[in-house]
């Protein structure tokens, strides 16, 4: 199978991955430098998610690969994110459960859903848990206000995002467990 550019841009997220992980958790790169690097890192790989949907939507260039690859790599990029912000004390690890725990749900609700013949579109409430969540990471993982009340204020809008985002679809697609 040849990769379009969408896709393409998807396997590149997922490379990036790795990097990010080894720039902000191996000591190779001193503090804060290190956390500067990894959030651009971040914010590059968070940017192809926007424009691999961009131009996939456009040029009509969507796959049941970047079906089932673009949300994944999106997963994994947050995860990872998350998890490593529990290693360095950045966030509790907790919300990192609730957070991790709400994408696996949702994932296994919209499963059941296809099977049933349906798609369940992202919601204004899962935009809103995605975007909370991306200025979180970027915001906190950086270091720029550590031990500020926005810190705390940030990680706590993108968890309450993310549990409603979540009960959201469940109570809007209720059928679909029933189906």
């Amino acid at each position: 199978m040849e990769m379009n550019l969408p896709n393409k841009l998807t396997m590149l997220r997922v490379i990036m991955i790795p990097v990010f992980l080894v720039v902000l958790l191996s000591g190779w790169v001193s503090e804060p430098l290190n956390r500067y690097i990894a959030v651009i890192i971040f914010m590059a790989a968070s940017f192809t998610d926007y424009l691999d949907g961009h131009i996939a939507r456009k040029y009509n260039l969507v796959t049941n690969f970047g079906k089932f690859m673009d949300p994944l790599a999106d997963k994994l990029l947050v995860a990872a994110a998350l998890i490593s912000m529990v290693e360095l004390g950045d966030i509790a690890a907790w919300i990192v459960i609730v957070i991790i725990s709400r994408e696996f749900i949702i994932t296994g609700f919209r499963l059941i859903a296809v099977e049933n013949g349906r798609v369940i579109a992202a919601s204004m409430w899962g935009k809103a848990k995605t975007v909370s969540q991306m200025i979180m990471i970027i915001i906190v993982l950086s270091g720029i206000l550590q031990g500020s009340i926005i810190n705390t204020v940030l990680i706590y809008l993108a968890a309450v995002l993310t549990i409603i985002s979540g009960v959201d679809y469940i109570v809007k697609n209720i059928e679909v467990l029933h189906g």
